[in-house]
């Protein structure tokens, strides 16, 4: 369960291939472990020296990790807007099919 209260630090390290760094909290605490998936839906991906605002939690080993994370001044990306259904279309080519079947038969009897 994470704390509800929001920490800050600085990303002291990032390994992008792999997916995670360490904060080192403004407060001089022990550095903070951070995956990427923690930082749903940015911009863009972190890079070290970012300030990172998080929740922390604790994980089934005890470690303590990031969650709920944002780099501050980074937005988060605009969801795409979604295609609207063409109903249209399945209408026509039902028709058509249609239309196809009925000639077909009255041709072929």
């Amino acid at each position: 369960m994470a704390d509800s209260t929001v920490h800050k630090g600085v990303l002291k390290t990032w390994k992008d291939d792999r997916g995670f760094g360490f904060i080192q909290p403004d407060s001089g605490d022990k550095d903070i472990f951070i995956h990427i998936s923690s930082l749903k839906g940015l911009a863009r991906r972190p890079l070290r020296g970012d300030v990172i605002v998080y929740r922390v939690a604790r994980e089934a080993g005890g470690k303590l990790k990031a969650v709920d994370a944002s780099i501050e001044g980074v937005a988060y990306q605009e969801a795409a807007p979604s295609k609207p259904v063409k109903v249209w279309r399945w209408l026509v080519a039902l028709l058509l099919g249609l239309i196809s079947a009925a000639a077909a038969a009255y041709f072929y009897r």
